[in-house]
């Protein structure tokens, strides 16, 4: 999965979901890497936290190599509920890699470590309570509105972070680097003098619309097959 992503950007993937008809579920915008420029994709390693690191020990026991940990902090903002110590133990146990629902603390730490760790940025307190446990803390992890299981993979880079169900996302990869294909073509006609406007035809699709009102861009790019807006 790393490999047939490597190439590929979160937008590609988002831009192949909606091609393909598969649910978009994209990570709440503010999701970042600590290092800029990492990328992880791999399956989900569910778990939610509740205000001790006990619950990441046990996930990793779980955890399966190239998995990532995937943690619902309820997005808060006032607490970092991951570290060093954790990104440490998640790398010995064959991680690749943590997108966090929430903050984290030791930055420099966690860049010397170099396991690709994206949250809604840094915080130095961490935790002060302990809540009550839910039966489902290392089934599945929410994250914004999504509800996100083993059953998923995650794909996380610059632009943020999505989900996409494991049985989909063969063809979704697919249809990105289709996309991606068909961009970097549009990309260098552009450079070699050839606009935009002319190689999606706008001046066709103006008059179309203006005839037929209910005929949109999007159909337009689908008929030429140009790859703007997915």
């Amino acid at each position: 999965m790393p490999e047939a992503f490597a190439d590929l950007s979160t937008p590609l993937v988002a831009d192949a979901c909606v091609r393909c008809g598969v649910p978009l579920r994209a990570a709440p915008s503010g999701i970042r890497a600590v290092v800029a420029g990492q990328r992880i994709a791999g399956r989900v390693l569910p778990v939610r936290h509740y205000g001790s690191v006990d619950v990441f020990l046990e996930a990793f026991g779980r955890a399966e190599a190239g998995d990532v940990l995937v943690i619902d902090n309820g997005g808060r903002l006032d607490e970092a509920c991951v570290g060093d110590l954790a990104v440490l133990e998640a790398e010995a146990a064959g991680v690749a890699g943590l997108v966090v629902w929430g903050l984290h603390r030791d930055t420099p730490e966690l860049a010397a470590i170099g396991v690709p760790v994206f949250s809604y940025g840094s915080h130095p307190a961490g935790p002060v309570r302990l809540d009550e446990r839910e039966p489902e803390a290392l089934v599945t992890a929410r994250f914004g509105s999504h509800l996100v299981s083993a059953g998923d993979t995650v794909f996380a880079d610059d632009d943020g972070a999505l989900f996409v169900a494991a049985e989909h996302a063969g063809q979704v990869l697919v249809t990105a680097h289709q996309i991606w294909q068909t961009e970097r073509d549009q990309a260098r006609w552009i450079r070699e003098g050839q606009t935009l406007r002319e190689q999606t035809g706008f001046d066709d699709y103006l008059a179309r619309r203006a005839t037929d009102p209910s005929y949109t861009f999007r159909r337009h790019l689908r008929r030429t097959g140009g790859a703007i807006e997915e």
